[in-house]
């Protein structure tokens, strides 16, 4: 049994009562692990091929399931290939509750690592537009690495505040997701430090944050539209509390019930869902909200849409790699790399961007170079070396070493049918191109 603090234990046995003994009961055991599956890049039958535990379905998403696996989720070639996302499986329940669709404009304004918005973009089927915002810079660069292993191919990558971002953005999202920094009362099994930070002063610090957090993202919903708020905690201040809080200062807000069973009824009026360890998760509390007030959009169009020789040479060389018709896309340069746009940008000034859709190509002097981002996100490539998924060629691949292949060019490595990055064949071998920072060790 974990050492909790007395404090947290005093407030959850007031907030469970005779439920507390089953509650504490929950720290004895391991906590809860779950991958997600990626219908972006393979459907369930596929990834249950690919994977070497089994899985069980949980509650919280039609596509997370329970593992127990000790072996590393990260080092699996079906992880490399993006099949799928490693997840404690209750944190999949914001996103259903967000349930966002194809086509829509959607906004995640804490997203890092990249879980909850990977999960939306599978939603999307590549479909309209995902803003992901990160204000960490540190914490970026995993959000945009799992969005490229992922394939989301619409997706917009920012690092800023939210003060600074949203009034740039005001009225412009179908669906806006708050999964707030928070005191991670939900994430005492699966990491203990946050145990030695928890106080009730953080609690109250946080509760003070996530309000704050929730009236900038008011400003992005358009009338009509959805905001859900998640955390990871337990506590009443940030999860019923900040919900009061945050529909008293916004008339133009109410609340709206969450159609699912998971978990239990809030501690409020029975709008949102919270999640005990007892009920399947580590943790986690969910409230959804709709936005029936006028907010005018007016954000600007989006308008350094590359053009000319550069633009034509892309679209060429992509319709080399990946057979079909590439006219119709829309490509950006940002310093020497191109990019293919998602639909409905935006103005991009001024809003902390990183990057807007995918990594193509790096331009040489008089040469465009494939990049991993193009091959992670499109589907079939003309030329491919197929290996086994649980064979030693694909690990030594995963390592950066080069392989025995036939045929020339620029070539598609998969296992199980699924792109896992690529390499240049010539002379009988393929020389890896897959990225060092990706590569497994040892």
């Amino acid at each position: 049994m974990m050492s909790l603090p007395e404090e947290f234990l005093s407030r959850m046995k007031t907030q469970l009562g005779s439920e507390f003994p089953d509650f504490l009961d929950c720290y004895g055991r391991p906590a809860y692990r779950g991958v997600r599956l990626n219908t972006l890049k393979c459907g369930v039958g596929l990834l249950k091929e690919s994977l070497p535990f089994m899985l069980t379905a949980s509650p919280f998403s039609k596509f997370s399931f329970y593992a127990d696996y000790e072996g590393g989720f990260g080092r699996l070639p079906a992880h490399h290939a993006g099949m799928f996302y490693s997840q404690e499986p209750s944190a999949a329940s914001a996103v259903t509750a967000l349930d966002p669709k194809p086509g829509e404009r959607i906004l995640d304004l804490c997203a890092a690592p990249g879980g909850k918005a990977t999960q939306i973009a599978g939603a999307m089927e590549g479909k309209g537009l995902l803003w992901a915002n990160e204000p960490v810079r540190q914490r970026a660069g995993a959000l945009l690495s799992n969005l490229e292993r992922m394939g989301a191919v619409n997706a917009v990558v920012s690092c800023a505040y939210p003060q600074r971002l949203c009034p740039g953005l005001a009225g412009y999202f179908d669906r806006v997701l708050v999964d707030a920094p928070c005191s991670g009362e939900g994430m005492f099994r699966r990491e203990p430090r946050t145990i030695e930070e928890w106080s009730p002063e953080g609690v109250r610090a946080c509760a003070k944050r996530q309000l704050a957090i929730l009236d900038q993202a008011a400003l992005t919903v358009k009338e009509g539209g959805v905001l859900v708020y998640s955390t990871c905690t337990f506590s009443y201040e940030e999860n019923e509390g900040t919900v009061k809080c945050f529909l008293s200062a916004h008339p133009e807000f109410i609340a709206e019930r969450i159609p699912h069973e998971f978990g239990r009824e809030d501690m409020a009026g029975g709008f949102g869902r919270r999640i005990y360890p007892m009920e399947g998760g580590e943790g986690h509390f969910v409230a959804r909200f709709m936005r029936v007030g006028e907010n005018i959009c007016r954000a600007g169009e989006y308008r350094d849409v590359l053009k000319g020789g550069l633009a034509a040479q892309a679209k060429r060389l992509l319709e080399e790699l990946f057979p079909g018709d590439k006219s119709g896309l829309e490509l950006a340069r940002a310093g020497d790399k191109i990019f293919l746009l998602p639909e409905k940008l935006p103005e991009l000034s001024g809003l902390g961007v990183l990057r807007a859709g995918v990594e193509l190509f790096e331009v040489r002097k008089d040469r465009l170079e494939p990049l991993h981002g193009a091959f992670m996100c499109h589907g079939p490539c003309r030329n491919t070396l197929e290996l086994p998924i649980d064979g030693p060629e694909i690990l030594a691949y995963l390592r950066g070493e080069e392989l025995d292949c036939e045929g020339g060019g620029y070539t598609a490595v998969c296992v199980n049918g699924v792109v896992t990055g690529f390499g240049k064949a010539s002379g009988g071998r393929l020389k890896n191109r897959y990225p060092k920072g990706l590569r497994n060790r040892g």
